[in-house]
This record gives structure tokens, sequence and C-alpha cells, in this order.
């Protein structure tokens, strides 16, 4: 796997503590799942239900753990820089450590999970699998509680590495390095747009500061190195240990800067001192010393002895030494320039190197490169190419508005036609075919992507007038007579039976349309309905039974006879088709058990006033029963506006201490 050679400290999300941990996952649980069972429930259910439970809440915690370990950085696959800063400002191996017991702890509760789904699998009762349930997640927690200084060690981390520049350890970078207060974050500020903090006091500088800028429209990134004091690399801070990080990994030039005029507390022996202790870190790095504060001391200003001490760092020939003061602003930019282009050179010679190989051949990478590339020359002794103008464009005469000789426009054509919206500028004038005569000609009409014309017979008319004439000489022949000719006698059957057919399919649509319109009507039981008389004498004459008696007394009036009579014929009528004595006594007994018909409702009233007294009390009486009936189950009716069953939503995020 390759390294991540860049790492955005920012993009780390928070880490929140044990108990805010568990809050996060239980609610989740709380909310995605339903929270309702029974112990009618059928047993597979009620273990669904439980086994769910205990793997989506497995599931959320693995997620988070999860998502903390792949934010964090792996130690083994980050750049040297990077991994030597983070065991600098922590120690790696509380880190790995911490890291660790957030995966083994993914890993117990995957287990713990697995194992109860297991056991909620053969529970025999509602009870069982709910205590299978709180047992899963009770030990879950209980790793999750444990988990609490490994937790706020990570949120700590990622907190401070968050307040860290983001440095990218292969671009093209300017290392800021020297004594405490020389100068260093002033020379940051003046190249860049950093905001770095200046004071004229050591130490001002805690951490790494980054700024950019650009030159020769490339981006370059300078780092500000905390001071450095010398002495052994076992003895220095963390602080310092900063810069010496920064000075070992990263591939840049150094800027090493001294003050000569030792306003910084620090003599000159000493910096160069400083300087030879930690030149080993500058193998193979472009090296300058840059001597600032020239506008209080220059080289020249100096003690032969100091002068020859200075002179000594640059006997190599791998140091360059450059001059500037940050407080003046002069030489600045020159240190600037001289850093960066020092600096483009060598990276382009480093990348040149490296697509040889170490024969000296050229290797593929710088082939690939080449091979790309094509400059165009031409031969040597070759004429000299000239500019070629066609003999048409030479003889065109120069269009001149006023002289009257001139070539003619399509401007001028439609001037002399009438002008704009009355003459139309003839497009097909100009069009290249291979006979121009064929520019006028009527354009094919086009039906689904076809020519139409390529379906038209020519011969259409002639071969129509031939078909007629084959009609006539058959039908002359008798080609279309019957061989056996029908009779007018079943012609005329044959209608009726077609009338008969027509009118009964008349009947059955009629039928059918009056069903329609009764669909939204109540329909009235078939043995409900009455039918008349005439109905009942026509069904009895189908069944082959003689109605006339029957019809005869139902048409009687039966006004002269009062009510016993109508009731003896009622019984009559019902009796007749009973075969024995007994069943027609029957019919008769039954017919006068029946009520007769009275008005309940005028019954017993002797007059208006007593009338108007039971209305009253009627009304009286049904007052309770309206009142108490007038808001009841069957009602749709709310009582309140917003009751809370049917409006209140989800909590949000509230307190949990329901739980």
């Amino acid at each position: 796997m390759a390294p991540k050679t860049q790492i955005q400290w920012k993009d780390i999300p928070p880490i929140p503590s044990s108990t805010e941990f568990l809050d996060i996952v239980l609610s989740r649980t709380q909310r995605r799942l339903p929270t309702q069972i029974r112990a009618g429930f059928k047993i597979s259910r009620i273990r669904g239900f439980y086994t769910r439970k205990v793997k989506f809440t497995q599931e959320t915690i693995s997620e988070k753990f999860g998502n903390i370990l792949e934010t964090f950085p792996r130690i083994n696959e980050i750049h040297p820089f990077h991994k030597d800063l983070l065991h600098t400002l922590y120690d790696a191996d509380h880190f790995r450590i911490a890291l660790g017991q957030l995966s083994t702890a993914k890993h117990l509760i995957e287990t713990i999970s697995r194992d109860y789904v297991r056991l909620i699998k053969y529970a025999q009762s509602l009870f069982q699998c709910k205590q299978l349930k709180r047992a899963a997640l009770g030990r879950m927690a209980t790793i999750i509680k444990r988990l609490n200084n490994p937790l706020k060690y990570l949120d700590e981390v990622r907190q401070h590495l968050g307040r860290l520049p983001s440095i990218d350890p292969n671009t093209r970078t300017l290392v800021i390095c020297g004594y405490p207060n020389v100068g260093k974050s002033s020379f940051l500020r003046s190249i860049s747009r950093a905001d770095v903090d200046v004071q004229p006091y050591a130490f001002t500088t805690k951490s790494l500061f980054a700024g950019h800028f650009d030159y020769k429209y490339l981006r370059f990134q300078a780092v500000d190195t905390p001071g450095v004091l010398d002495h052994p690399l076992e003895e220095m801070t963390t602080i310092e240990m900063q810069s010496i990080t920064a000075i070992a990994h990263l591939r840049a030039a150094i800027l090493y800067f001294m003050d000569l005029s030792e306003q910084c507390g620090y003599s000159v022996k000493a910096q160069c001192a400083l300087f030879r202790s930690i030149k080993p870190l500058f193998q193979n790095k472009i090296c300058f010393i840059v001597v600032n504060k020239i506008d209080v001391m220059r080289p020249e200003d100096l003690d032969p002895e100091t002068q020859e001490d200075l002179q000594s760092l640059l006997k190599s020939g791998e140091v360059e030494m450059v001059q500037a003061s940050c407080n003046t602003q002069e030489g600045v930019q020159a240190v600037k320039n001289a850093a960066c282009e020092k600096l483009i050179a060598e990276r382009v010679a480093t990348k040149l190197k490296a697509g040889q190989s170490s024969s000296g051949a050229v290797g593929s990478r710088l082939q690939e490169v080449m091979t790309r590339i094509h400059v165009a020359r031409p031969m040597e002794g070759a004429t000299p190419l000239e500019t070629f103008i066609p003999e048409g464009i030479k003889s065109v005469k120069k269009f001149d508005k006023n002289d009257p000789e001139r070539r003619k426009l399509a401007r001028d054509i439609e001037e002399e036609n009438g002008g704009a919206g009355v003459y139309n500028v003839d497009l097909r004038a100009d069009w290249d075919l291979k006979d121009p005569a064929w520019r006028y000609d009527k354009m094919p009409e086009v039906v689904n992507g076809k020519n139409v014309f390529d379906y038209i017979d020519p011969d259409i008319d002639a071969k129509l007038a031939a078909l007629e004439e084959e009609e006539e000489r058959l039908e002359k022949e008798g080609y279309y007579e019957s061989e056996e000719e029908m009779d007018d006698d079943e012609e005329e059957d044959l209608l009726e039976k077609a009338g008969l057919i027509r009118e009964k399919q008349a009947l059955i649509r009629n039928e059918a349309r009056m069903r329609k319109s009764l669909k939204n009507r109540a329909i009235i039981p078939r043995s409900k309905v009455k039918k008349p008389l005439s109905q009942l004498a026509d069904h009895l004459d189908q069944l082959g039974i003689d109605a006339t008696e029957i019809e005869a007394r139902g048409r009687a009036a039966p006004s002269s006879r009062g009510r016993s009579l109508s009731r003896a014929a009622t019984a009559d009528i019902d009796s007749m088709d009973v075969d024995t004595p007994r069943e027609r006594l029957r019919s008769k007994s039954r017919a006068r058990s029946q009520a007769p018909a009275t008005d309940r409702r005028q019954d017993g009233v002797v007059d208006v006033t007593s009338r108007s007294k039971a209305d009253r009390a009627a009304k009286l009486g049904q007052r309770k029963m309206n009142r108490m009936a007038r808001a009841g189950e069957a009602d749709r009716h709310v009582t309140t506006t917003m009751p809370k069953h049917l409006f209140a939503g989800k909590r949000g995020m509230g307190k949990t201490s329901r739980r």
C-alpha cells in the first residue's frame, strides 16, 4: 500500500466520550426499530424482534468504531515526517495502544452479538428473549464504558492535530530554522500571507507554522520552525524536536538564520556551533545561511576571528550565504528568489536523474517524456515557402459602395425586389448539385423516414381500369351467384328469427342498463317486493294452474266486507295450494294471529290537548338521551384540536434520562 503523503488533520471528526457514545448507540437503536412486542405473538416473531435489536446495536457500534479507526492515520502508512511529528507530540506507543483497544473492543462486541443471537434463536418465551437481549446490550455497554480513557485520549489528540498546519512533505518547501529570536517568523510573514506571531522575546513560536507563496506561477510552502538550542538530541524539548523533524524529513531548501548583532541573546560562535551540530541533517539538501538584521550588523563589520569562523561554514561549497533585513525588507525578496531558483533546478535534476538507469542509458520515464516532444524544423537548403493567394482572389476588384460598376451583393438584390419582408433570399441558387437543373425541383415528401414517391405506381390508373373490367366480366358470367337459391318462405323465416334475436338483444341491453342505474340505490330483497295480482295469475297460468277464482277473489272490493273478510280472503289465498285439511286450518289460524294494523301514536288520545301533552312529555324524556348521545364513539368528532397521539412526532435530541 502506498504511503499517504498529505494528512488533513482537520478532517478527523470529534470523538465522543463513553457515556455520549452509549447514548448515541442506544437512542439510534430505539428510533430505528419498533418497540412493541407481546407475549401473544408467535415465538418466531419474538425471537426475530430481539435478534434485530442485538444485531442492530452491534452493527451501530462496529460502524462507529470503524469510522474512528479509519479517520485516524495509521503510523506505518504515513510519511516519515508525519510519523516522527506524531511521535514527538504524542508517544506513538500510546497512540497505537488506544487505537488497538478500540479495535479489540470492536471484535469483542461482534463476538458477543454472535453468541447471544445464537442463544436467542433457541429461547422459548418472551421473558427469556428479553433477558438475553438485556444481557447482550449490558455486556456491550460495559465494554464501551471501559473505553472512556482511550476515547478521551484520542479526542485530545484530534483537537491538537487539528491545530497543526497541513504540510505536504513532497511539494516545493523552504524550511526556516535557527536559534530563537533571530527573525525566522518575521521572514515568513514578509514572503507569505501567514499570520505568524512576532514578538521580541525567545520561543515565541512553539509549533510549526506554514505559509504559502507563488514564484514563477508555482506554489511554494515555507515552514517556520521553533528555535533550536545547541545541546544533545536527548535533552531537546518537544518544541525543539518539531524543528529537528522538519529539517530531517522534508525534501526542502534549508534557510539557516543567523543574527550577527547578537540581539537574540546568543553569540555568533554559538550560532556557528549549532549549525555544525545539525549539519548532518542537511545531507542531500540545498542549504543557505541567511544573515539577518544587516541593518544593525553586516558580516564585514565583524572582527577577523569571527569572520574566519563564519567563512569556515562555507568552505565545503555546499552552503551559500545571503543577507537580508526583515526590518527594512532589504534583500528579503532576493533571498526568497535565490532559494526558489536553486530548489527548482535541483528538483528538475533529480527527476531527470531518476529517469536514467545505473548504466547511464536513457530510462523509461525520460524516454516516455522525450517521445512526446517533436520539434519540426525545415531542411537545410530548402527554398523558403511563400504565401499562396489564388488567382481568382487576386483578380477580384475591391468593393466600393460608391462605385456604380461594383458587384451586386445580396443586400442590393433584396432592396431592388421590395426590401426585407417582401423579398425572400434564394437559398437554392448556391446549391452544388450534380446537375444544376435539379436546384428548383420539388422536394420529396418524406413520411416515417421514407420517400412517399417511391411507393407511387405510375400505372395505377391502367391497373384499376383492368380490374373493373374483370369484375364486370365475372359478374356477367355468374361467378358471384350461389348454387342453391333460397326459397321465399325460408328467407322470411330467417328474417323473422333475426328480428327476434335483435329484440332479445335489446331487452338484455335494457335490463343491464337498469341494473347499472340501480347500482347506487338500496335494493329491496326479492321476497319483500310487492307484486301485482296479474303477475301472480300469469305465473300460475304458465305453471298450468287455473287462477280464475284467485283473480276474481282478489279483485273483489274489500271495503264492504271489513277487516275480517280481507283477512279471511288473505287466508284463503294463502291456503289455496295446501293439500290436507290440517294444513289449511293451520294457515288460517296463522293469519288470524297477526296483530291488526294500528297507529300507536294516535291510539289512546282523546283530544288535541292530550295530544300536545303527550308530545311535550315525549320531548322531555328524550332530552337527556339526546344530550348524552350527542358525542359518542361513532361520531366523527375530535374533542381536542391537537391530540398528542396523532400529532406528536419522534422526540428530538433531548434528554435521555427516561432510560
